[in-house]
């Protein structure tokens, strides 16, 4: 359920108004947001706009091919031009890119990127010419982080992208991701020094969540909740909208103590086990995951570099610790595992 996000998309749409000039990364901690703003955002947009979207986050991919595979869709032999004129006139959101019928195999026994990545400027231009402006949007693309063709494929997706945004202005480029270590790699390279900008969706603060809070309430309860009932719920979930949802769905045929002391079991059961595989593979790691944690004791949020990155790696991709590379910061997934890490510390 979309709600407040007035400011991020006031920046993005000023960002697709413009001319292309950078690759822009959404990242932000699971359940943040990121999809449901980006889509809002499509939702806004005029005829003007072509979009091609890529959502990776339930397609296996192992593979270059695999990856290939999810960008186009076959058609029947015939004229190309014109059936990318039929499909921008239907519909300003497209999944996949148009191909005739066998072309992709071609392209696939190539094992070029170069091959891929010319017959899509190839398209894109022809919408240009059109009248229209396209835009390219993968969410999680960290999910090809590690495929390799000729080195890896991420390196030579991004400096395709460069092309398409810093130097061709043909199109605007958004990569979405909750992975915050590969936000972190990729901010690191120098590859995309002055070619990339972040924006970070990030949970809601205080005053909107409570604001979200008042706006599930009177939909789904049908009443308006106490300033107490408020101050409790933010003090288990904090301002991750999917758990205030989740709240208020359960808050249905439940009391409302009852409900954030499942949601904090749940977690912390959650976070127990991991724990306990933790100490029986490697009892040293085990000791310095919970030093780790203990820091989180008496604070929220603690400079990245005062946990060693083996570590922090780990219980980001655990979903344990959210890092933001840009503000040089660690915190906990949510307000629930952080209750969780100090019940345990």
């Amino acid at each position: 359920m979309f709600f407040n996000r007035e400011k991020e998309i006031k920046e993005i749409l000023s960002i697709i108004e413009s001319e292309p000039n950078f690759i822009y990364f959404l990242y932000g901690p699971i359940n943040s947001g990121k999809t449901a703003l980006i889509n809002e955002v499509i939702n806004k947009l005029g005829k003007d706009y072509v979009v091609f979207y890529f959502d990776l986050r339930e397609i296996f991919i192992s593979k270059y091919d695999d990856f290939i595979e999810v960008l186009f869709e076959e058609y029947e032999e015939g004229n190309i031009l014109e059936l990318i004129k039929s499909l921008i006139k239907d519909s300003s959101v497209i999944y996949s890119f148009p191909i005739p019928k066998n072309t992709l195999e071609k392209l696939l026994d190539n094992k070029k990127p170069k091959n891929v990545f010319k017959y899509i400027t190839n398209i894109l231009l022809e919408i240009k010419n059109s009248g229209k402006k396209p835009i390219i949007i993968l969410d999680e693309l960290q999910k090809i982080g590690d495929l390799k063709i000729n080195g890896y494929l991420i390196y030579e997706l991004f400096n395709y992208f460069i092309s398409l945004t810093k130097h061709k202005r043909l199109c605007h480029v958004f990569c979405l991701s909750s992975d915050s270590p590969f936000i972190e790699k990729i901010y690191s390279q120098a590859i995309l020094d002055d070619r990339a900008d972040y924006i970070l969706i990030d949970d809601f603060d205080k005053e909107k969540a409570y604001e979200f809070m008042d706006f599930l309430s009177e939909r789904i309860l049908n009443r308006s909740l106490s300033k107490e009932e408020k101050e409790l719920i933010y003090s288990y979930v904090g301002g991750k909208p999917v758990l205030i949802i989740k709240v208020m769905n359960r808050l249905k045929s439940d009391e409302l103590e009852n409900v954030l002391n499942y949601l904090l079991k749940d977690t912390r059961q959650r976070l127990k086990y991991f724990l306990e595989d933790v100490k029986e593979e490697n009892k040293e790691l085990y000791k310095e995951i919970i030093k780790a944690l203990s820091l989180f004791k008496n604070n929220y949020e603690i400079e990245d570099i005062k946990i060693n990155k083996r570590i922090r790696e780990l219980l980001v991709k655990k979903n344990i610790l959210f890092l933001d590379p840009i503000d040089g910061i660690l915190k906990p997934q949510s307000f629930l595992i952080w209750k969780a890490i100090k019940e345990f510390i």
